[in-house]
């Protein structure tokens, strides 16, 4: 641009920088773990944080979501946005099909992201729509929802989204996708929709999906060809349910997470005559919980736990914090009632144990007495010996109130010598790095941790094999189809079938997006499969997060970023200052001077033979020369690989 001296104006400047300028200098043995997915996400430069080191912030985000729906509603013009990319196959249909099909959206390959679906003729059938939690190689992401494209394809076939219970595992995704499905009815027991609806409200879509109550033991659903009833089963939530779907060839039986527990907290004992009297009546698929099924024996009982926490709350001279999941209503529980016996008050932190709280309370899932529940305010004034913490963080998430305690991060609780700290939960497979920073954090500040391994202080939701085998009996099913949980669980769960008896063609072990085809005589899995690719969700962004960004952030993550910016004369195409360097996570400049300079230098080098004195310059191509050939001097001069951006401008 030219410059106008005349009238005074400042020298103007032309910005040459284009996406293509912020991709990673991917050479010979980079990996790409993303590959095989079927988003063709974009990539955009985004400094988030606000200082000048914004890129090796800590990602400490607040979900308050007051604001969440309008916000969303503005960015994608009333709906929540996907991804842009399109599964590379050709959309699959099995309209008016005379078979019976099933398949799973998530859960199949992962303890988590649960959904799946049933298809006879034109109609739909979805149980359960959850999501799960981001593997150490998703950078950034909050959340792992499943993709809904072959539902959405096929939305004015769906007769509705039928729910077991009320874990986001389970539930979660709902608010994500649910108009993209063209907003079916929702069924459900009053818990999970209770706790459903406190997450519709956050997005502002409460009065604008409809949801209907089920009792387990009235009510029977017909929707579409589907038949739907219930029967009660336990888990370490109340109003948890299997279902029997009853189809033109056969029930299909879904038993939700579930195990054996003759002592439960505020709820039924699982109705083993009901699921007899189904058996009896004859079962084509038994899609069983799989979580379970490498433990031998049966599981520990809800009520054995409050014995040990009474144990430990009786015997601490100093404050008490424990760790469960939000959603865990029985424990829940049994905290609430240790914590009134000993006469201690109970500070609960965390925005979704407050909300679960809140909700199952309303409802009478969660029984408080009067005036045992203080603010954080209130609790950090109590003596130690008169106070119980109750927080979330059991999976080292780095917003969650535990995480911020033990880095002394917490507006009310610092950890501190002399208190004790109890992880009453288990640990999610592919969460183990987070939590093992929580625990050494913990110790490090002088606390007492206690957790599952040391003391029956968590009990698994889900069956061990002598219930599975016992569930499997009661059903006798033809097909016995192993849900929830990685290949390894699901196998085991085949092999505890194939210990009573069942033929190895009548066992369903698949993955995500196989679909299972039955007829009255048999069953196929298909060779054509329904898109299953991650749905990740950052912040508002939902599904705009794809392979591509989650490789320009390891490549951050792992070499840094190296900018270099070149300001060039407009008339000649030369230098008119010395480059200007920028370095984040890959070296501390004022410790390097030396190699800045030295790169400094090679940078002119590097323009200097890729430039013809008085000659228009392609920019385009000198800044691919800069990002490779910088990319080759650092690694010679440091064996590292920062992602090179190379910015110029002209004036």
């Amino acid at each position: 641009m030219e410059n106008n001296k005349n009238n005074g104006q400042a020298k103007q400047a032309v910005y040459h920088a284009s996406l293509e300028d912020f991709r990673p200098n991917f050479r010979r043995g980079a990996s790409d773990r993303f590959a095989s997915m079927r988003q063709d996400g974009r990539s955009g430069y985004q400094n988030r944080g606000g200082s000048g080191n914004g890129f090796s912030g800590s990602r400490n985000r607040s979900h308050s979501q007051t604001n969440r729906a309008d916000r969303l509603r503005n960015r994608n013009g009333g709906n929540v946005k996907f991804s842009a990319g399109a599964p590379a196959q050709k959309m699959v249909t099995f309209k008016a099909s005379k078979t019976l099909k099933l398949s799973h959206l998530g859960g199949l390959e992962e303890v988590g992201r649960n959904m799946s679906f049933l298809e006879f003729g034109n109609d739909i059938l979805v149980v359960d729509a959850g999501f799960s939690f981001p593997t150490d190689d998703m950078p950034g992401v909050d959340y792992v929802i499943p993709d809904v494209s072959y539902l959405q394809e096929n939305k004015k076939r769906i007769k509705g989204i039928v729910l077991t219970h009320g874990h986001m595992d389970h539930i979660g995704a709902i608010p994500y996708i649910i108009e993209k499905l063209g907003s079916p009815t929702i069924y459900g027991t009053n818990l999970s929709l209770g706790i459903l609806k406190e997450k519709l409200e956050e997005f502002g879509l409460k009065d604008r999906v409809k949801t209907v109550v089920v009792n387990p033991e009235k009510d029977v659903l017909q929707l579409g060809v589907f038949k739907v009833s219930f029967f009660r089963v336990n888990h370490n939530i109340p109003d948890t349910v299997g279902l029997v779907i009853e189809t033109p060839i056969g029930k299909v039986v879904n038993t939700a997470d579930f195990k054996f527990d003759l002592t439960p907290i505020n709820e039924p004992v699982i109705d083993l005559g009901r699921i007899a009297e189904i058996g009896k009546n004859g079962v084509l698929v038994l899609m069983i919980d799989s979580t379970g099924a490498r433990n031998a024996g049966y599981a520990i009982s809800e009520s054995e736990i409050k014995n040990n926490l009474r144990e430990i709350f009786a015997k601490s001279r100093g404050r008490v914090f424990i760790a469960s999941f939000s959603t865990l209503i029985s424990r829940i529980q049994q905290i609430v009632d240790v914590t009134a016996e000993i006469n201690r008050k109970l500070t609960v932190t965390g925005r979704s144990m407050l909300s679960t709280i809140e909700v199952a309370s309303k409802l009478g899932y969660l029984k408080v007495p009067e005036g045992l529940i203080v603010t954080a305010q209130q609790g950090s004034r109590l003596p130690d010996d008169k106070l119980i913490i109750l927080s979330t963080g059991t999976q080292g998430e780095d917003a969650s109130a535990l995480t911020r305690m033990s880095r002394g991060e917490h507006k009310f609780f610092k950890i501190r010598r002399g208190d004790t700290v109890i992880l009453s939960s288990s640990i999610i497979p592919g969460n183990e790095r987070q939590v093992v920073e929580v625990y050494d954090n913990l110790l490090r500040a002088g606390a007492k941790v206690i957790d599952y391994k040391q003391m029956d202080i968590h009990t698994s939701g889900h069956a061990h094999q002598e219930e599975l085998k016992t569930m499997m009996r009661l059903f006798n099913s033809k097909y016995v189809f192993p849900i929830h949980g990685n290949r390894y669980m699901r196998q085991a769960n085949a092999d505890l079938a194939k210990s009573l008896g069942m033929e190895e063609e009548n066992l369903i072990v698949i993955d995500n997006g196989e679909v299972v085809e039955f007829t009255p005589t048999k069953c196929e899995i298909l060779k054509i499969k329904v898109p299953t690719s991650f749905v990740l969700v950052d912040g508002l962004g939902v599904g705009d997060v794809g392979n591509i960004v989650l490789r320009d952030r390891q490549a951050m993550a792992e070499g840094g970023i190296f900018v270099v910016i070149l300001t060039i004369d407009h008339k000649t195409s030369q230098i008119v200052t010395s480059p200007d360097i920028i370095s984040r996570g890959f070296v501390y400049m004022r410790a390097a001077e030396d190699l800045i300079h030295r790169a400094r230098q090679e940078i002119k080098n590097i323009f200097r033979r890729h430039t013809l004195q008085g000659k228009p310059a392609d920019w385009s191509y000198i800044k691919t020369t800069l990002r490779e050939d910088m990319g080759e001097f650092l690694f010679n001069e440091t064996k590292r690989r920062p992602m090179v951006i190379p910015v110029i401008i002209e004036v």
